[in-house]
């Protein structure tokens, strides 16, 4: 090993020694506390980065160490660890990927290796184009998302009816004031139709316990059987209210603030009679659920209703003077300034009358040049393959 020229076995080496240097670090100075790469620290450093990279490119000639950087027996082996590194432990979470010695090492190898390809390939020739533009991209996005990510924010907002909000908390807790103001005019939840179910009485457990079995009250649907138990509907309320006499407990249709669904059902088994004129209810904040005792072992209920969809009709204020309407869903963000606000939860104990909506504001002032670069190496991929194309037919 380290016989001129050098390999895989080289290139190995030197990620292994990253890695063991990363892990000595980790141990003994500790995580890296990435909020200090924060503006302007991050861009000083991509600018000190790429500098670097210029004047290694300059001196390649010179430095062996530099020309075997810019080959692919330096380039596959530490792209490999860090796919697989990245893959098991930063999927989820960059911040804490960027806290670890070992991956910091890997990703600034990474990202030298591939910018000092990008500058040699800088030559007037269609295929170097190509590989400048592959190699420029994947430099830019690859040092913009991981030195950017000291300067995004994720944070959560809880909101309510008519009464504007512009702090917002991180994962930590700490409250953040913002350049915006966010006020719900209304919260709407589509829910599925409400089902019946039968349950063990000692368990709670939805019963058959291998593969649930659940009547579907919707529309077409009045009667049905579960578990030997036939079920039928004679009377569903969406909306209702529960009203208590001396002997019984009915419902009465109510739309009104902590409205529940409850459902009037006969049940019969084997041809007899279990329940005639009954009511199962899920319940609400205002009314407790009410449940079918059929016999000791097994009990019918209705479960609370899932969310089909929830939105949150919103008035954000900017201090730039903007006041814009926007109704956000799960999985349709509404931008604004540099803002990508997300629908995340809802007050669940209120249910479909929750008059709180909890979103989360994502801001990444990075993403731009992470786009710029992802686009850019797309543009490479495609002109390479084009070239590979026209080359194929030139030698036939």
């Amino acid at each position: 090993m380290w016989n001129k020229p050098w390999t895989y076995r080289e290139g190995t080496a030197i990620v292994a020694g990253l890695l063991v240097v990363g892990a000595m670090l980790q141990l003994t100075v500790g995580p890296i506390d990435w909020n200090l790469m924060a503006w302007p620290v991050n861009i000083i450093v991509a600018m000190v980065l790429t500098g670097a990279v210029v004047t290694g490119n300059v001196m390649r000639k010179r430095s062996y160490m530099l020309r075997f950087a810019s080959s692919r027996h330096a380039a596959v082996p530490v792209l490999i660890v860090t796919a697989v590194a990245t893959a098991i432990y930063g999927v989820t979470n960059m911040r804490e990927t960027l806290s670890c010695w070992p991956f910091v090492l890997l990703y600034l190898w990474m990202d030298i290796i591939v910018g000092l390809v990008t500058c040699k390939h800088l030559k007037p020739s269609l295929r170097n184009m190509c590989i400048t533009a592959s190699h420029a991209g994947l430099f830019i996005a690859l040092t913009a998302a991981t030195l950017g990510s000291a300067d995004m924010q994720r944070l959560k907002m809880q909101v309510n009816s008519d009464q504007p909000e512009w702090r917002a908390t991180d994962d930590n807790d700490k409250v953040h004031e913002l350049d915006l103001a966010i006020s719900l005019n209304h919260f709407t939840i589509d829910e599925y139709p409400p089902k019946l179910v039968v349950i063990d009485n000692e368990t709670g457990k939805t019963l058959p316990t291998d593969k649930p079995q659940s009547l579907v009250l919707e529309d077409s649907v009045t009667e049905g059987d579960i578990m030997g138990y036939h079920i039928k509907t004679k009377r569903l309320h969406d909306y209702a209210a529960q009203v208590a006499t001396k002997d019984t407990i009915n419902y009465v249709a109510w739309g009104y603030n902590g409205a529940t669904t409850a459902a009037l059902v006969d049940v019969t088994k084997g041809g007899k009679t279990l329940a005639s004129g009954e009511w199962v209810s899920n319940g609400s904040f205002m009314f407790p659920y009410k449940g079918l005792r059929l016999n000791d072992k097994h009990s019918l209920v209705m479960p609370e209703r899932e969310p089909k969809r929830y939105a949150s009709d919103v008035t954000i204020y900017t201090k730039s003077g903007l006041k814009e309407n926007a109704v956000i869903e799960v999985n349709k963000p509404y931008n604004i300034e540099g803002w990508k606000v997300y629908q995340l939860s809802y007050d669940e104990t209120m249910g479909r009358w929750s008059k709180t909506s909890v979103l989360e504001l994502v801001k990444d002032p990075w993403l731009p040049c992470v786009y710029t670069g992802i686009g850019l190496l797309i543009i490479g991929a495609i002109l390479m393959f084009l070239t590979a194309g026209r080359k194929e037919e030139d030698n036939k």
